[in-house]
């Protein structure tokens, strides 16, 4: 046993003195999820703002005055003024504005009457969440200003029912609040895999690892001298993650620094493992790097519920999601960031975790052979 412990002792010796003369585990530690995180977090955003929109009034007057005032208040809209609705349609059509809104000539006659005046919207479709969010912007913005409208002229005129919300967990309703949690789970499972596909691939063909082999030390140990560094690389670049996540983003924390200690732990000890299985595969640091990127990272940014809801995914593609590691700690990490330590949220999936970090790694150990060829 203390033979064993010896070798293991100098096999990880070996490796942090590689780590030190090779500095490229470091930067995919802490390097690449931190410029990944950087780049997705400003880069994929579900809130549209300052969107482009051409106002039409026909017939100017304070009514309408006020209206394109509430529009201009607003941090959605960016509106630039339009004498026809030709002129706008022109605009519409090379897409210089992303929508219209078209106050007819009869708007005001017909709200004083009757108190109901039709509004044109006219909205880009191409893009239809983009679509449908600029148009609950817009109900938004209406709804406001005929409450404001009605309550000017002392009357409940304006709106029969006022909408009081209340949203939880997340009450500035930012998705950059709700995606960068996610963010993590999506760049550390391309992170922890690559850190032991990409490595020992480098091994193989540099010949090291065919030396390494051709020594009295057991398949088991050569594992864990590959595991156990790399999980330490692996948790530090996670912490490096998390900080920007807090000071850069803003999101905030809620949770427990321990349970998300464990679970990350979880997390990263099933994406070496997934990255322990390609290395068995592949000994070229080209193809495991795309073998790392085509079942790690591709399943984990679409099956992971981190912007696409998985309750909306045909029965099929929801059994699926199932082997994907980073759904379960997608719902780790939001809850975490936004609502706490919520119990029935947390253990199921970091059981879920548990149970694929022991099918990788264990699956890991059983392709492993200390042979070369």
């Amino acid at each position: 046993m203390s033979a064993s412990l010896e070798r293991l002792a100098g096999l990880l010796r070996k490796e942090a003195l590689q780590i030190v003369r090779d500095p490229s585990a470091l930067a995919i530690a802490f390097l690449l999820p931190a410029m990944l995180l950087v780049l997705f977090g400003y880069g994929v955003t579900l809130d549209p703002h300052d969107v482009p929109l051409a106002v039409v009034v026909e017939r100017p007057d304070a009514v309408t005055a006020s209206f394109v005032a509430q529009l201009r208040g607003t941090p959605y809209f960016t509106p630039e003024s339009f004498a026809t609705i030709q002129s706008a349609d022109r605009a519409f059509d090379s897409r210089r504005v992303s929508g219209i809104v078209w106050l007819r000539e009869d708007f005001t006659r017909r709200l004083i009457s009757s108190g109901a005046a039709p509004i044109g919207v006219f909205v880009n479709g191409v893009d239809a969440n983009t679509a449908r969010l600029i148009e609950g912007y817009l109900q938004q913005v209406w709804a406001s200003w005929l409450a404001a409208r009605g309550r000017s002229l002392g009357s409940a005129r304006g709106l029969p029912i006022e909408v009081e919300p209340r949203v939880r967990f997340n009450p500035a309703v930012s998705s950059r609040d709700y995606l960068v949690p996610g963010l993590i789970a999506i760049v550390m499972t391309l992170t922890g895999a690559l850190l032991t596909a990409l490595v020992i691939a480098r091994e193989w063909e540099r010949g090291t690892l065919e030396a390494l082999m051709a020594t009295r030390a057991s398949i088991r140990e050569i594992l864990l001298a590959k595991l156990i560094p790399y999980f330490v690389l692996g948790m530090g670049g996670m912490v490096a993650t998390l900080v920007l996540a807090v000071t850069l983003f803003g999101v905030p924390f809620r949770g427990s620094l321990l349970v998300l200690t464990g679970a990350s732990a979880l997390f990263l000890l099933a994406a070496l493992g997934m990255g322990l299985l390609i290395s068995s595969v592949a000994r070229n640091q080209f193809v495991a790097g795309q073998i790392a990127v085509i079942v790690t990272f591709l399943p984990a940014f679409i099956l992971s519920g981190f912007v696409f809801d998985i309750g909306s995914m045909p029965w099929a593609i929801r059994l699926l999601t199932h082997i994907v590691a980073a759904r379960y700690f997608v719902a780790i990490l939001q809850s975490e960031f936004l609502a706490g330590d919520v119990w029935s949220v947390i253990v199921p999936n970091a059981a879920a975790l548990a149970v694929l970090a022991a099918i990788f790694v264990g699956a890991a150990r059983l392709r492993a052979r200390k042979r070369l060829d």
